[in-house]
């Protein structure tokens, strides 16, 4: 017999007709010999209906309020869950968040889980009940017995938490789409539905706007090895498993807020080339990393600073015994850029860094984290080590530093983060099945809620970065693309560069804020702001060794004439900053480009 748990949004249970096609699919489910949760979220646009209300009554509701009266709107949805169960003829119960056993941090309208109490559930289960239980709520404590919500992606995040709590073979995430698709399929509606997908990649989707999955769930799932499940509520299909790697022991205590860092790991075989002032206009990456892709030469990160004047700069890392190929191509290519480029920003320059290190930290829920990659930074800076190259992903922070601090970054970031574990290489059981035969890439996503601040003439010694992002954190504020500039500037007799990153739209004000006042402090310039950027990425773990993938994205916005602002790319996913007007036509592209479309077309309700 297997333990199930099922979680419904609002649209699967959003009328009294659709609750009891839901009970018929449990009931289904039961009878072929498992135990079964049943997870629901709040009928409809029910929640939505309850805010417009709280705001007719006051204009800044307390968040304590908007816990007790939100929690209701899944408590409809379970009785009626259960009723409709009890008239077919299965015993069944509902049980709300506190009920359960949910425990949450002390923090209204966002808290995380802390853990889970399943002795009563699990007696319930052996008594053969299925229990419903109200998505999106929990309590603060046993004792103070407060209510709280989860936020976003609230009842995605209770199912496969509760999974992971009792250990269920599978949590089944009932939807209005058949699965997981290659893309968003308003936007391209032939968009692929996908058998199955490694969590790291759908970490990824989640966090670059992929709605099906909310990050914390898939980041439970990955922790926990939960089997996850994305399946239609309207049809039979076998939808698409979340696939995890076998995970380390952790304690079920403080289930949200554990470790996000699983280990530190390094690579001193790396070497960097940098392309200095090369022309900011469409087709200049396409040109560089065709030839290399030619060359068969395998790039690790690559990063695009922001554009000064009519250039920019494009750095890359390759392994150290291909360096003299990668300089070569590059010395190549230099003069035809030369001779475009904008003859009163000098000439295009090839440099090249033989000695350098890798240090990363690998993980889940990185992003979602700020203080993760501030407290990287902070540790770096504390050590005296200084900082080259920055990618960030949800799943891994890498940075490249002098190959001689490469012992020191790994001892002050193993000590930094309580871990023990350095290898030099480490792959996932999932992404290491030959079985899978993965793609190199499996889904294209675009963040059209993304604005671009930029930083410049920032001292260049260690510690400005983890000055800069320790700041954000402190306000809560997550970044994502991080690119410091190749290009040196001396002002005042010091040598500087610029910082860019990317941030949530709704909060770049007050990260612009907070910047420029530190300016006088830190001796930083002008912090700007372009609200205006839309941000594509491709994502797959089987991209990792195979050259040329940049170089096919790069040439399909190339061929429809879309201008790349930022590149910034980890192991897994390469990502461009385009102009917002550009962002949907360019998704399509390199869907084109990587061959993800499906014979058919996915309809999605509205």
């Amino acid at each position: 017999m297997a333990l199930i748990v099922q979680k419904y949004g609002g649209t699967s249970v959003g009328s009294a007709e659709r609750i009891q096609a839901v009970a018929q699919r449990v009931i289904k489910t039961v009878k072929a010999g498992n135990s079964l949760v049943v997870v629901v979220s709040a009928m409809g646009k029910t929640t939505d209906g309850l805010v417009k209300l709280a705001h007719e009554i006051s204009a800044a509701p307390s968040r304590r309020e908007m816990d007790m009266l939100l929690s209701t709107g899944e408590q409809v949805s379970i009785a009626l869950m259960s009723m409709s169960l009890q008239e077919l003829g299965q015993p069944a119960i509902s049980m709300t968040g506190a009920q359960v056993g949910i425990v949450t941090e002390a923090e209204h309208t966002r808290a995380r889980i802390l853990s889970i109490e399943t002795e009563r559930l699990e007696r319930h289960l052996r008594e053969g009940q299925v229990v419903v239980v109200a998505g999106f709520q929990g309590i603060s404590s046993l004792a103070d017995l407060e209510i709280t919500t989860l936020g976003r992606g609230g009842s995605d995040t209770s199912a496969v938490a509760l999974a992971a709590a009792l250990k269920a073979d599978a949590c089944e995430i009932y939807t209005d789409v058949p699965g997981i698709l290659t893309t968003d399929p308003r936007l391209v509606p032939d968009a692929q539905l996908m058998s199955e997908i490694t969590s790291d990649e759908m970490l990824e989707l989640a966090s670059l706007g992929a709605k099906v999955l909310h990050p914390r769930a898939v980041e439970i799932a990955r922790n926990y090895g939960v089997l996850l499940v994305v399946r239609s509520s309207w049809s039979e299909d076998p939808g698409t498993k979340v696939l995890s790697p076998s995970p380390q022991p952790r304690p079920l205590q403080g289930l949200e807020i554990t470790h996000s860092v699983d280990a530190v790991e390094f690579d001193t075989d790396q070497a960097k080339v940098a392309m200095l002032r090369v022309p900011d206009r469409p087709g200049v990456a396409a040109r560089l990393f065709g030839e290399i892709a030619r060359q068969d030469l395998d790039v690790d990160l690559i990063i695009q600073s922001i554009h000064e004047g009519n250039t920019n700069d494009i750095a890359f890392t390759v392994r150290k015994h291909s360096l003299n190929r990668a300089e070569s191509v590059a010395t190549a290519i230099a003069p035809a850029l030369r001779n475009d480029a904008d003859p009163t920003s000098g000439e295009a320059e090839v440099m090249v860094e033989r000695q350098m290190a890798k240090v990363s930290l690998a993980g889940a829920g990185m992003i979602g984290r700020p203080g993760v990659a501030a407290q990287m930074f902070s540790t770096l800076s504390a050590a005296g080590i200084n900082i080259q190259l920055i990618s960030t992903s949800e799943v891994k922070i890498s940075c490249t530093v002098a190959v001689e601090d490469c012992d020191r970054a790994v001892e002050a970031l193993c000590q930094a983060f309580d871990v023990s574990s350095s290898p030099a290489h480490l792959k996932s059981e999932v992404q290491a099945t030959p079985a899978l035969n993965l793609p190199p890439v499996r889904g294209a996503a675009l963040d059209l809620k993304q604005a671009q601040l930029a930083i410049r003439h920032v001292p260049d010694r260690p510690g400005m970065a983890a000055k800069i992002f320790s700041l954000l954190a402190d306000h809560n504020i997550s970044v994502d693309m991080i690119i410091q500039s190749q290009r040196c500037r001396l002002i005042d007799g010091v040598a500087t560069r610029d910082i860019a990153f990317t941030v949530a739209q709704i909060d770049a004000g007050e990260a612009q804020t907070l910047l420029q006042r530190a300016a006088t402090e830190w001796g930083h310039g002008a912090v700007t702001v372009d609200q205006a950027i839309a941000k594509v990425s491709i994502v797959g773990t089987g991209m990792v060794g195979r050259p040329g993938v940049a170089a096919r994205m790069f040439e399909a916005l190339a061929q429809e004439q879309i201008n790349i602002q930022m590149i910034a790319t980890s192991e897994i996913k390469i990502s461009c900053v385009v102009p917002e007007t550009e962002g949907v036509r360019a998704l399509q592209a390199i869907h084109r480009a990587f061959d993800l479309a499906g014979t058919e077309r996915i309809t999605v309700p509205a």
